[in-house]
């Protein structure tokens, strides 16, 4: 009797011994190159051949593909010792040209639990179509852009740009226009586009005209065969106007103001929603002319300023007061008070007040 339970005890212990191990992934490959694919061909797939190659049954319980632009499938039944299992890799490359290097986290029951697939590849570009240049739409005509930014623009200078646009309808479209600033001349061209043509909105904008500074807005109203949606029909145009300080001399550069602000931010700690913060930023003409204060904005509604005056002679002082209104603001606050003068080194500064507001109880 004794012997057999040695016997047995033995046994038991050999296969404790063969089946110590657990379950083991082998990957067939671990890494793969779809080489070169076409965007037009869509979405490609790889499977990843793994042997469970431990003497346990081995179980996939979860895949993490690395971005959204890939699916994942897997062997969802266990995998008994020799056999074997996959996981799939999907990657779309619709929207995505160029080079891509993406993995596949794969959580198994096996030490270590996690290991990691990858694959890599490059997608061409697939050709454009001509609504794929034009994707906006203003009416019944498509446009690359609805708006046409002509960023930093000298207040001496007459700019010149263009945005495309075309006709993807089955009959003409005459594009004219409607309330038109003056400092603004706007045509397309050309003016009638056939179905299937493409054409242009040529802008001329003369900053001479504009009368204003910084960050500019206007808006034109686009007639499509005469028929004007004033709420819907309108195409933006951006600059940001400058002072042409480049033909001034070094007499006149020496002989410049100089605007120098005693802080640049203010911090007003923490403050009860609703409550208001008042801050006066000082600062002084250090320059030898007239400092002029061409324009004051803010971030955001929530700040008002006060300067004065516009003038300042060499060697005075003075101060932009603001007020901060915190109703209907919670949490850190960060706003902006921009300054423009005719400091030929510094035209354009920026003011900052921040804090907390706590939440009413």
């Amino acid at each position: 009797m004794k012997k057999a339970f040695f016997t047995l005890v033995a046994t038991f212990s050999v296969i404790a011994a063969m089946a110590q191990n657990g379950p083991v992934v082998s990957w067939t490959e671990s890494t793969y190159n779809f080489g070169e694919i076409k965007e037009a061909d869509g979405p490609v797939t790889h499977k990843f051949e793994l042997t469970n190659t431990g003497d346990a049954p081995l179980v996939i319980t979860y895949v993490k593909p690395s971005c959204g632009c890939t699916t994942s499938d897997y062997t969802k039944e266990p995998i008994m010792p020799g056999a074997k299992g996959y996981v799939s890799a999907t990657y779309n490359p619709q929207g995505r040209p160029g080079p891509f290097n993406k993995s596949i986290d794969v959580t198994t029951n096996c030490k270590p639990e996690v290991t990691t697939v990858r694959f890599k590849g490059n997608v061409i570009e697939r050709e454009k179509t001509i609504a794929d240049l034009h994707p906006r739409k203003i009416g019944e005509l498509n446009l690359e852009v609805n708006h046409i930014s002509l960023l930093k623009v000298k207040n001496t200078e007459v700019r010149t740009d263009s945005a495309s646009i075309a006709n993807l309808t089955d009959k003409p479209l005459k594009i004219t226009f409607a309330s038109v600033p003056k400092h603004i001349k706007i045509k397309a061209v050309p003016e009638t586009l056939e179905p299937n043509q493409q054409g242009n909105i040529i802008v001329e904008y003369d900053a001479t005209q504009r009368s204003d500074w910084g960050f500019v807005m206007d808006k034109v109203i686009i007639s499509i065969n005469g028929n004007t949606n004033s709420n819907k029909n309108i195409l933006s145009i951006s600059a940001t106007i400058e002072e042409d300080f480049s033909k001034y001399s070094q007499d006149q550069l020496e002989s410049a103001p100089k605007m120098v602000f005693d802080e640049t931010s203010f911090n007003f700690g923490a403050i009860t929603q609703g409550e208001k913060v008042n801050h006066s930023f000082k600062f002084r003409n250090e320059g030898k002319s007239d400092l002029v204060i061409r324009k004051i904005t803010t971030s955001c509604g929530c700040t008002a300023v006060n300067s004065k005056p516009d003038v300042i002679k060499p060697g005075e002082s003075s101060s932009i007061d603001i007020t901060f209104n915190s109703v209907d603001k919670t949490n850190r606050q960060n706003k902006s008070i921009t300054i423009i003068c005719n400091d030929p080194k510094n035209s354009q500064q920026i003011l900052h007040i921040v804090g907390d507001v706590r939440k009413k109880q």
